[in-house]
This record gives C-alpha cells, structure tokens and sequence, in this order.
C-alpha cells in the first residue's frame, strides 16, 4: 500500500486555478522530486500535504488513513495525528531565534509531551550528529550559517520520527556554495531509505537521487516518471521546453 495518495487535488486562490486535479503516489523508501517553473503550484500542493493550506476538492491519504477526503476533512483530532506522520523543512528555515539549535529541535517533544527530557536529549543530540553539527547545539540560530540553519531544519524536522519529509525549495534560500552541504544530508538520508517528496530546482539532485520526478506546470502534472524518463528522454513539450531552460 502507497504511504501517501494523492487523487485529483484541487485548490484555488479566489479566480486562480493553482491546483488542477493533481494526483500521484508515493511508495515507502520513495525519493520523489517535484520540479517545474515558479508558479506551477508546486508548492502549494506540498503545503496540502500536511494541511498548511486547505484544498478544494480531491483526497489525501497517508498510511490509508485520509486526511481528507473528495474535499471533505477528517476531524481536528485526527489531522493533527496524521500529519504528524509527517515532517517539513521550509524554504526559510522558520526556526525559533530566542531558542538554541537544541532546544529548537526539542520544542516539538515537549509541547505534545513526547518522550522524557533525558530520551530527547540524547535523541537530539544524535541527530545533529547525523546532519554534522554537534558542535552548535548551544548556538542561536543568528551565529549560524544559512546552510547549517537548514542543517538544524532538516534535525528537528527529523525529531518526531515521521514516516514521510517534505521539502519546500530547501536550497533555494542559500547561496551556491551552500547548497552542497545540504543536499549532502538529504542524500545521506535517502540512502537510509527515508521516504521524501522534495519540491526542487536541482535538476542534477533530482537526477541522482530520486527514484521518481513528477513536473509541474500550471498546476497540473504534466509528466512523471523515473528520472532517466522524465529528466533525460521527456516526452511532453512543455517538459523539454523547461529542461532546456535549465540546460540540465
């Protein structure tokens, strides 16, 4: 079964169409990479997912438990449990200044009262191991790197153990020297199998590491596939016309 379903979304701002009837699964250990011009509802559709912004019309399922279904919400109480199924690390980081970097990937545990202080610690402390960054579990965010910032991002995002990540753009914030070190982790992380929808404008990451791209354009999906199908021998026009832009 998909760990995540998504069928014939729809969501509209006021007169604009951002979502068209977009509709894909993704598989446990799936790696797939969404890309596509600005605009193309890209990120809107990522936000769905965990019910930061609400559709109009369509399904969500996550682990066979729908999110909502053909336009309607399950209860509050179970939005939150599902979507806490789920982790995000955002364009711009969105982590606390007043907090340290530990106490940033601690905040989530202690508000829903997961785990002990002594178990989230040594949980928190693993995982800035994992992203190589021990050494700032102390530092506010304000001394740090924007790529170590999306570093910590990627940690805390990780804390609560989620079945699925979800990135928006988490490059697109940084500069190019940067970006490397942060692809390097989610790279490290699809090698141990975690299962993750990543909305990028890397098309050689989206190569390399996903198992699935999808494109997007004016809110529809216009093409997907395996990456060898969709990022090398395109068949949809708009599709060649975008890779040829990005000169990938």
């Amino acid at each position: 079964m998909s760990i995540l379903q998504v069928n014939k979304l729809k969501k509209s701002f006021e007169q604009l169409e951002v979502l068209k009837q977009i509709s894909f699964d993704v598989e446990k250990n799936d790696v797939v990479a969404v890309i596509g011009p600005s605009g193309s509802g890209k990120s809107t559709m990522l936000r769905s997912l965990i019910h930061l912004e609400e559709i109009d019309g369509g399904s969500i399922t996550v682990n066979g438990d729908y999110l909502v279904n053909e336009g309607t919400y399950t209860s509050p109480k179970q939005i939150k449990q599902i979507t806490s199924r789920m982790g995000m690390v955002f364009q711009h980081f969105n982590l606390f200044p007043h907090l340290t970097v530990v106490e940033n990937l601690e905040l989530a545990p202690k508000l829903v009262k997961e785990g002990n202080a002594h178990q989230n610690r040594k949980d928190s402390m693993e995982l800035l191991e994992k992203v190589g960054l021990s050494d700032k579990a102390n530092a506010l965010p304000g001394k740090l790197s924007g790529g170590q910032k999306q570093r910590v991002a990627i940690a805390r995002a990780l804390m609560r153990k989620p079945d699925i990540l979800l990135f928006d753009e988490p490059t697109s914030a940084l500069d190019p020297e940067l970006t490397g070190e942060v692809l390097t982790v989610i790279k490290d992380l699809a090698k141990e199998q975690m299962t993750m929808v990543i909305v990028t404008h890397e098309m050689e990451f989206a190569r390399d590491v996903a198992n699935k791209v999808l494109f997007m354009d004016n809110g529809e999906i216009v093409e997907s596939g395996p990456p060898v199908d969709v990022l090398i021998n395109p068949k949809m026009e708009r599709t060649k016309k975008f890779l040829y832009r990005t000169k990938l």
